[in-house]
C-alpha cells in the first residue's frame, strides 16, 4: 500500500526531478505534490511525496529526515491521516 510523506524545509529553487532523484534513493516514488501559496502561485516550501509502499516511507524519514538538501535541512515524516 502508498504511504505518503511530509516534506518541510524545501528549498524554493528545488526541480521536481531533483527532489525525485533525492528521494528515489529511499525507495520507490510515485507521485510529487508541491504546494503553491494562492495569493501568487510560488512554492510554500513543503510536499508531498506518495511512495511506493511504507517500508520505502520510513526509510526516506529514517535516512532523509534532518539531512542537507541544496542548503537547507529537510524535515520528512509520515503524513498524517487527514480523518482527524
Amino acid at each position: 500500500m502508498t504511504t505518503t510523506l511530509y516534506v518541510g524545509n524545501v528549498p524554493y529553487e528545488a526541480s521536481d526531478e531533483q527532489l525525485r532523484a533525492h528521494f528515489e534513493t529511499a525507495g520507490q516514488v510515485l507521485k510529487l505534490a508541491r504546494v503553491t501559496r494562492r495569493s501568487d502561485g510560488r512554492t510554500a516550501g513543503f510536499l508531498f511525496v506518495e511512495m511506493a509502499d511504507r517500508a520505502c516511507a520510513e526509510n526516506a524519514a529514517a535516512t532523509l529526515h534532518g539531512r542537507d538538501f541544496n542548503g537547507r535541512n529537510l524535515r520528512v515524516e509520515l503524513a498524517r491521516p487527514l480523518d482527524g
